[in-house]
């Protein structure tokens, strides 16, 4: 192979091969770009179709990068939301049984061991 090319590789194009404007991939419609800022500071432009009513623009979406909620009055932002602690194995087992159904549960089970021991 002279000149180190492979002969795999693409060397060039034909002559109408792909679109070259606007005519061939259509037109783009109509936008508005509207501007949102979350609680760090951080913005984010989202656009959205000219057509649509003001009333069905978001007034809050979740920030790509940041993931917190995002406005549209910088001055203002919306406040994170509060995340909810994980429950520990107790806590769900507290919600599905009383304290008197644990002790019962309890009592039967140490009253089986006693029993599997000979005691």
């Amino acid at each position: 192979m002279a000149g180190g090319h492979s002969s795999s590789a693409i060397r060039g194009t034909r002559v109408g091969s792909g679109p070259m404007g606007e005519q061939d991939h259509g037109h783009q419609a109509e936008r508005i770009a509207v501007e949102y800022w979350d609680a760090h500071g951080n913005s984010v432009i989202k656009h959205y179709a000219a057509e649509i009513p003001e009333d069905e623009i978001p007034e809050i979406v979740d920030h790509p990068k940041s993931g917190l909620p995002a406005g549209r009055d910088k001055s203002d932002p919306p406040a994170p939301e509060k995340l909810q602690a994980y429950k520990s194995h107790l806590e769900y087992v507290k919600e599905r049984r009383t304290d008197e159904e644990a002790d019962e549960l309890l009592e039967d089970a140490l009253n089986k061991l006693r029993e599997k021991r000979g005691e």
